[in-house]
């Protein structure tokens, strides 16, 4: 029997071949959102633009399945009177 002597692991062939196949993450940015490294900032008395779920026109029948239920007759009837009663925030209760 001959004792071998073999590299360590991380010299092998096998490592050097995942290595090179490693692709950096900056590979990957698209400069889709902002940059933790340079923040956008708002001018003084700005107000940032917030979309909420009732920015968009909303039917019973849209309220009645968005809070889970059925849109049978009375579920509908239901909403059309909690939209009629309390407008945008009976939708904000449900999709803020």
């Amino acid at each position: 029997m001959t004792d071998e002597i073999r590299p360590p692991l991380e010299e092998s062939e096998e490592v050097a071949d995942a290595i090179e196949d490693d692709v950096a993450v900056d590979a990957f940015i698209t400069g889709g959102s902002a940059d933790p490294d340079n923040p956008e900032f708002l001018a003084p008395g700005e107000e940032p633009v917030v979309r909420t779920g009732a920015d968009q026109p909303w039917d019973p029948e849209d309220l009645a399945v968005a809070e889970g239920r059925d849109p049978t007759p009375a579920n509908v009837e239901r909403a059309r009177q909690e939209l009629e009663q309390d407008g945008a925030a009976a939708i904000e209760r449900t999709v803020p």
